[in-house]
């Protein structure tokens, strides 16, 4: 006998009441690098060489560059998502999970950060 009444369990707001704001979360940024990575395969399938000036002059388009740098940050955070649930269901210890979370977030901070940092580089020029 459940005690938990019929809309709580078709909404499925456990006592974190956040399951459902991350399942959301992955399956909208998944959406959304779909046509981001579709985008960005075609694009440079259709440039007439992959050379760094070939690459700089594309980047250095003002929509290229910044649906490249969405790119990357969708990217990051749909990976941030994905490392955190599988963190929170296989490490069990406590002092491990915090460890492991903190890492994973500082990691896909920094190779976001990098990533972004390395497209406007290319863009605007060294």
């Amino acid at each position: 006998m459940s005690l938990r009444s019929p809309l709580g369990r078709v909404l499925g707001l456990g006592s974190a009441k956040d399951g459902t704001a991350h399942w959301w979360a992955q399956r909208v940024s998944a959406v959304a690098l779909i046509p981001l990575t579709l985008w960005f395969v075609f694009s440079l399938w259709a440039l007439p060489a992959l050379d760094y000036a070939t690459v700089k002059a594309w980047l250095s388009f003002p929509l290229s560059g910044f649906l490249a740098m969405l790119l990357v940050a969708v990217s990051a955070y749909h990976s941030s998502l994905g490392t955190t649930e599988v963190i929170g269901d296989y490490v069990h210890s406590a002092g491990m999970k915090l460890l492991c979370l903190l890492s994973l977030q500082f990691v896909h901070v920094l190779v976001g950060g990098a990533g972004i940092f390395a497209i406007m580089r290319v863009a605007f020029g060294s």
